[in-house]
């Protein structure tokens, strides 16, 4: 009954008598509220409280309402057609539950999904064809290594992965000042390699760090007796230690 009640207060919010400001949206007008409600959603699921996590992805929903109905309006398609669509793709994806494929892992379903993925689209010629270059640096080396490894150009376990790493990070402390910049890409590529290779989400793990850092630094800074400007680094590694011993 929600879902449907959403559905209902959009389509009041765009009648005739409805919102103004609803009324003159368009797809390419709601894009950016789409893209902020996501990070919001992230950062919620990283940081926040149960409510906090179901607020916003009440958010992410009514995007998805919004554009469906302003579709809907123009006679294209309704929010029956998307839902009917993901499941359909949802089902077709996992032969392994709706029908009689094998995936013993996650690993294997990833692939399987990106198998089905490129034979539904065949018009897509390049192997990374549909991954979204505009996405931040973090998910799309993410998106593109999921792509290669999809194909089998991955490590069999974290424990190569990790050496890589190690490896990357030998060849950066060695590297002259015109290299460092490619030495610190490609160290940081391996640090996403090797935490996919764990079942990390590398971007979810980062944005934990940085919600972890924020608060202990806000404690450090609240801990100073004098101006963070005046501060020596011994006094602001004495704060942050503390503000770590705080935390635990």
């Amino acid at each position: 009954m929600g879902l449907l009640e959403l559905v209902e207060v959009e389509q009041r919010l765009r009648g005739p008598d409805g919102c103004p400001w609803d009324r003159e949206q368009d797809h390419a007008t709601l894009a950016p509220h789409a893209v902020e409600e996501v990070y919001e959603l992230l950062d919620a699921i990283a940081s926040g409280t149960d409510d906090d996590i179901r607020e916003e992805l009440g958010d992410v929903l009514l995007q998805v309402v919004f554009h469906a109905q302003i579709a809907d309006d123009d006679g294209r398609f309704d929010i029956d057609a998307v839902a009917r669509g993901i499941a359909d793709k949802l089902v077709r994806r996992h032969p392994h539950v709706f029908a009689d494929a094998r995936a013993d892992d996650a690993a294997s379903v990833m692939r399987n999904w990106e198998q089905l993925k490129a034979a539904e689209k065949p018009e897509r010629d390049g192997i990374f064809d549909g991954v979204v270059a505009g996405q931040p640096a973090l998910t799309l080396v993410a998106a593109l290594q999921t792509r290669a490894a999809a194909l089998g150009f991955a490590w069999p376990d974290a424990a190569p992965a990790l050496a890589k790493v190690r490896e990357e990070l030998a060849e950066l402390e060695q590297a002259p000042a015109e290299r460092q910049a490619h030495e610190v890409g490609d160290l940081l590529a391996a640090v996403i390699a090797a935490a996919r290779q764990l079942d990390v989400d590398p971007d979810l793990a980062l944005r934990a760090h940085a919600a972890r850092f924020r608060q202990r630094f806000e404690r450090a800074v609240a801990l100073a007796d004098a101006p963070p400007g005046e501060l020596s680094d011994e006094q602001w590694l004495a704060l942050w230690d503390e503000a770590g011993a705080d935390a635990t």
